[in-house]
């Protein structure tokens, strides 16, 4: 079966009326008093380097549970912590390897990425900050007592990689039972999606884009998550998706990304969303809370 590309909405999104429907009954406790989860993305970036242990406590700092990174591959086989590509963005790899242009990750050994500052380019408060391995990035969230949504970024680059990252989350304990239910996996990859649900049909996945309404059938058959821009959505397609049972015979739910700015996340929570990804969690969370 041939997964159509992520596409634009299509007709069966037919306008914004449902825009400000009413997020779902407090949960009895009283905290939080709504169900959309605060997803701090690429751990609280606003705050710290992105896809640092810094992020990852600065999260932690501001009391949020879920942290969301990236993991790519270096040219001898480990897994790193990483958005880009490339090193250039986010460390001083010019400086240290002026000569390896374009400075793909693929092209670096871990020991020469570990060489490199990955903090002073937000600040020189994070001055001698490193690029995490999956396993220390992994070893943080578990002390913080953390959850992770966790991207395999172009994997299509790294063949294997679903398999790699699947044998490293087990051997940390992550695919037990009770750190199972901390965590997600999710690719703007399809055919990654399909792996790992091949691989580990237990382990609870997400498709990162915004498929046709008419392609959510297939897309559930090994997603249980559909995670767009929130530039993309409204609350028609949100139902669409929310009426579509993904892999594990629940409804497909809807983190979406990337969003910032507190009236923009009471939006996307009125559009009936399961979670919003942020830079900045805190004005998220404060924002839902004191619209509940």
């Amino acid at each position: 079966m041939q997964i159509r590309p992520a596409a634009a909405l299509t007709g069966a999104l037919i306008g914004m009326s449902a825009l400000f429907l009413p997020t779902a009954a407090a949960q009895a406790d009283g905290h939080p008093h709504h169900h959309t989860v605060t997803v701090a993305h690429r751990g609280a970036s606003g705050y710290a380097p992105e896809n640092t242990l810094a992020a990852v406590d600065a999260a932690d700092d501001l009391g949020i549970d879920w942290v969301e990174n990236d993991v790519q591959r270096t040219k001898d086989g480990e897994l790193i912590v990483m958005h880009d590509t490339t090193l250039s963005r986010t460390t001083n790899v010019e400086e240290v390897f002026p000569d390896r242009a374009p400075w793909n990750i693929s092209d670096f050994t871990l020991d020469e990425i570990e060489k490199l500052d990955a903090g002073s380019w937000f600040g020189a408060d994070f001055q001698g900050e490193t690029v995490p391995t999956l396993e220390e990035y992994m070893d943080r969230v578990s002390d913080n007592h953390q959850k992770l949504l966790l991207e395999l970024k172009s994997p299509e680059l790294y063949p294997g990689i679903e398999r790699q990252t699947l044998r490293e989350l087990r051997r940390e304990g992550w695919l037990d039972h009770r750190h199972k239910r901390r965590l997600i996996v999710q690719s703007f990859n399809a055919e990654a999606m399909r792996t790992v649900h091949r691989l580990r049909p237990d382990v609870k996945t997400g498709f990162l884009g915004t498929p046709a309404v008419a392609d959510l059938p297939e897309y559930a058959e090994f997603s249980d998550q559909i995670n767009p821009s929130y530039k993309t959505i409204d609350a028609d397609y949100v139902a669409a998706v929310r009426a579509v049972d993904g892999a594990h015979g629940k409804p497909l739910e809807v983190y979406t990304w990337t969003v910032n700015d507190g009236p923009s996340a009471v939006s996307v929570a009125g559009m009936g969303v399961n979670g919003i990804i942020t830079n900045k969690p805190d004005v998220v969370r404060d924002a839902l809370d004191d619209a509940s």
